[in-house]
């Protein structure tokens, strides 16, 4: 395969990726982080910016690490259901999401952001 179909082929199945995992956490989070952002809420902002950055550090080194598409899928559907569960997880142990979040706390966002970016990174080390 040519190098340059190579690259469109991964850099849509990854973009595609990165859209879906968008979709399926902005749909489990109870609020409205598009809304909220238009809005101004740098605590959304701070809270969905670190769950992209994790989502695609995993995704990334999925590129680089995995032999075919399977494994690369493979590898990502794995760091959608970790960031999930890293969300999950957090806001359990802090409760109170939608407020802080709706409230614009943005301590609460960055915090929230930095454990789903940690957990990206850690998750993407693991894969090499």
């Amino acid at each position: 395969m040519p190098a340059i179909l190579n690259y469109l082929l991964h850099l849509a199945l990854a973009s595609g990726l990165i859209a879906l995992f968008l979709w399926v956490y902005t749909a489990i989070t109870p609020f409205d982080e598009f809304l909220l952002i238009r809005q101004g809420n740098n605590a959304a902002s701070l809270s969905l910016a670190g769950s992209l950055i994790g989502f695609s550090l995993t995704i990334a080194s999925s590129l680089i690490h995995t032999a075919d598409y399977q494994q690369f899928a493979a590898w990502a559907f794995g760091a959608l259901l970790v960031q999930v569960l890293a969300y999950g997880v957090t806001t359990m142990i802090l409760r109170n999401s939608k407020e802080h979040i709706e409230s614009g706390n943005t301590a609460y966002g960055g915090l929230l952001g930095a454990v789903s970016l940690s957990i990206g990174a850690v998750n993407a080390a693991c894969i090499s």
